[in-house]
């Protein structure tokens, strides 16, 4: 192991379409007390990263590493860790830490602790060839999966899984998909399972392709109506503008979970047409451990698969400007190509 590495950090958050993120070489971070140090494999491209890179989500840590879909191997333990050890396969996701003691996490909420912090934003991730995690919140990974498949199944399945459960579907329920990248396609496959009616109402033609592939009874235009009311949808796509949208195609009873961290303005709505006959709209906030050990065994019973576009570590950038112009279906998944060194990219 080198005593420098390279990696990508936040400069000065702006729009993608321009340099915010900077190639650096940097010291290989130490594993502080029950943290591990993870030698990076994979990352996956999440829209979160586009919203600390873009300056949609306050900046927590100056010049952060984003990235939060890590799948590495244990490179180094820092003291007091148990149950790792050099060599093992991890997963490095967005819920780095919680204190533990408040009443959320007392009750099991942990996703709701007012010190929780996270990977990519208050903390280095996985846009780097080393990063950290304390060894309590880092995943055992199922074997016979790769790792650029793994990757995307660390933050958009996880996510995409608690907006599910946040809806309350029923047994063999209608559930409406808003938005079909890379969280809502995994989510998509693990309904299908579990004898759900899924519906997508996405803006892009290969999405709308790739969620009819995948077993959608229905993919139609972002603003249009599926061809049955629903009992449940969730809003992926970061548009406000789609809540009085979805809350209309829900049957009464519906529940619409809005899965982003990042939302646009959401227009005034309607008591009478949105809200009436008990439709409801719950938000998603991060998610719990239990969330995230849960979700990874159903997607190995279920076989679960992320569809992956792999980008070199060393384009990262550029698979962040082709998320937001909408230029893959599925997830990118950055790997890493920096060994023994690459070359630093171009401006």
């Amino acid at each position: 192991m080198t005593a420098t590495m390279h990696a990508w950090e936040v400069r000065e958050p702006g729009p993608v379409e321009g340099q915010p993120l900077r190639y650096v070489e940097k010291p290989v971070p130490t594993p502080g007390p029950g943290e591990l140090l993870v030698h990076v494999r994979t990352c996956g491209v999440c829209r979160t990263d586009l919203h600390v890179t873009e300056g949609d989500l306050p900046v927590h840590r100056p010049h952060v590493i984003p990235g939060h879909e890590v799948v590495g191997v244990v490179a180094a333990t820092g003291p007091d860790v148990d149950g790792h050890a050099v060599g093992d396969r991890v997963g490095v996701a967005w819920l780095r830490s919680t204190d533990g003691t408040c009443r959320f996490c007392r009750r099991g909420d942990e996703n709701l602790c007012p010190a929780s912090r996270y990977t990519g934003w208050d903390a280095d991730g996985g846009y780097a060839e080393y990063t950290t995690v304390p060894a309590a919140f880092a995943y055992p990974l199922p074997g016979g999966v790769g790792d650029t498949a793994l990757s995307p199944l660390l933050c958009a399945g996880i996510i995409g899984y608690r907006a599910l459960l946040r809806t309350s579907l029923p047994e063999n329920g209608r559930l409406g998909l808003y938005g079909f990248g890379g969280s809502a396609h995994l989510c998509a496959q693990l309904a299908l399972a579990q004898g759900a009616r899924v519906h997508v109402l996405t803006r892009g033609a290969a999405a709308r392709r790739l969620a009819l592939d995948l077993g959608a009874a229905s993919a139609g235009g972002a603003d249009g109506r599926p061809p049955e009311l629903l009992d449940g949808a969730i809003l992926f796509a970061p548009a406000g503008g789609l809540v009085p949208v979805a809350l209309r195609a829900l049957d009464r009873g519906g529940v619409l979970a809005v899965a982003g961290i990042h939302l646009s303005d959401i227009p005034p709505l309607k008591y009478e047409q949105d809200l009436f006959y008990e439709r409801e709209v719950r938000s998603v906030t991060a998610n719990t451990r239990r969330d995230g050990r849960d979700f990874l065994a159903l997607a190995e019973r279920h076989r679960v698969r992320a569809t992956t576009h792999p980008y070199p570590l060393s384009r990262a950038q550029d698979a962040l400007r082709d998320l937001k112009a909408g230029r893959f279906d599925g997830a990118a998944v950055l790997v890493n190509d920096l060994e023994p060194r690459g070359p630093v990219p171009p401006a």
